[in-house]
């Protein structure tokens, strides 16, 4: 069953979603936002990426930027920094184009190379969104990564696919409850944006009562 467009969510939710479920919630849930060096970066980066207007065409290649994608089958809805259209017998047509085409989706990150799948959810779920909109089959796709300048190419395997559909399912279910998990402190949250409005060690801390109650019993 498709879902009414008032239920999507962000595309990029799912990078926040695998990296902290609790970040995503304060973020997309709770609409909280804190910048840090690392977000300031990433948006300079993303700068040029998602500048509409610079679209350009490279030989057999038509690069589009900030391309504008959603599902109805998964709910969500976001940009694509970077869509390349690589000309190709199985490729689909485009608007005042000749011949077909096949979609690349590129995702533009500060960093590097990570060790989890946050990164590839995001970007196999553009792809995902692609499909679907253009009726086409999209094998992989890449990573721009701007601390070491390369790219990593990802293939979109049915693996990945089945993540990408079981987080978003979670995802729905948690923001129709509205329900925001509880803190679970790691080595994570020392590079969470969110740090200082989340307070793990706050919120780790016994309360007021406890306190009170545990120094009137070393007074006795």
């Amino acid at each position: 069953m498709a879902f009414e467009e008032e239920d999507y969510l962000q595309i990029s939710g799912l990078q926040h979603f695998r990296f902290c479920k609790r970040q995503w919630a304060l973020i997309h849930i709770e609409q909280l936002w804190q910048e840090n060096l690392r977000t300031m970066e990433g948006k300079l980066l993303h700068a040029r990426a998602h500048d509409a207007s610079l679209r350009e065409r490279r030989g057999d290649t038509i690069v589009v930027r900030d391309m504008r994608v959603f599902s109805g089958i998964l709910g969500i809805s976001g940009s694509c920094d970077v869509v390349e259209f690589h000309r190709s017998s199985s490729g689909v047509p485009i608007a005042g184009q000749e011949g077909l085409y096949l979609p690349y989706p590129v995702e533009y990150k500060r960093g590097e190379p990570r060790e989890d799948t946050s990164n590839h959810l995001q970007l196999c779920a553009q792809a995902m969104c692609i499909e679907e909109m253009l009726c086409c089959d999209i094998g992989e796709g890449a990573i721009y990564y701007g601390q070491i300048r390369r790219r990593e190419t990802v293939p979109l395997t049915s693996e990945l696919r089945g993540e990408v559909i079981s987080n978003l399912q979670e995802m729905h279910r948690l923001y129709e409850r509205r329900y925001t998990p509880k803190v679970r402190a790691s080595k994570s949250c020392n590079a969470c944006s969110l740090r200082e409005l989340c307070l793990p060690k706050l919120l780790h801390k016994k309360p007021v009562a406890a306190y009170l109650s545990a120094k009137s019993e070393e007074d006795k």
